[in-house]
């Protein structure tokens, strides 16, 4: 059995999980990454190179904001939340989501 590498993202799937992970509340970039790669059970390693393009893209479009403070270790970290624009995407792009895997699901059971 094939398993899925930890760059096999769908398109905009990226987006969506920050997005989801941010609605908890603010959250600084690497831990944005490893609650990720966690919650995945380590299915996706979120690379700085995609990580980081992706929050500023976020928040260009105004679905997050970002302020500077410290982290947990005391080091000076820019931490993110969503905006009520953000909350109102997250649900848009759950809900797609839910129809999106319903039908892959259901072309899978085809025999």
């Amino acid at each position: 059995m094939t398993k899925l590498t930890r760059t096999d993202l769908l398109q905009g799937t990226l987006d969506m999980m920050i997005l989801k992970t941010l609605a908890p509340g603010a959250m600084h970039g690497w831990n944005i990454s490893k609650k990720i790669q966690a919650a995945s059970e380590n299915t996706f390693e979120i690379k700085q190179g995609s990580l980081y393009p992706a929050l500023h893209r976020l928040e260009s479009k105004g679905f997050i904001r970002s302020e500077w403070g410290s982290s947990e270790n005391n080091r000076k970290a820019k931490f993110y939340t969503l905006t009520p624009l953000g909350i109102g995407q997250l649900e848009d792009e759950e809900e797609i989501w839910q129809l999106f895997a319903q039908a892959v699901n259901s072309v899978m059971q085809i025999s």
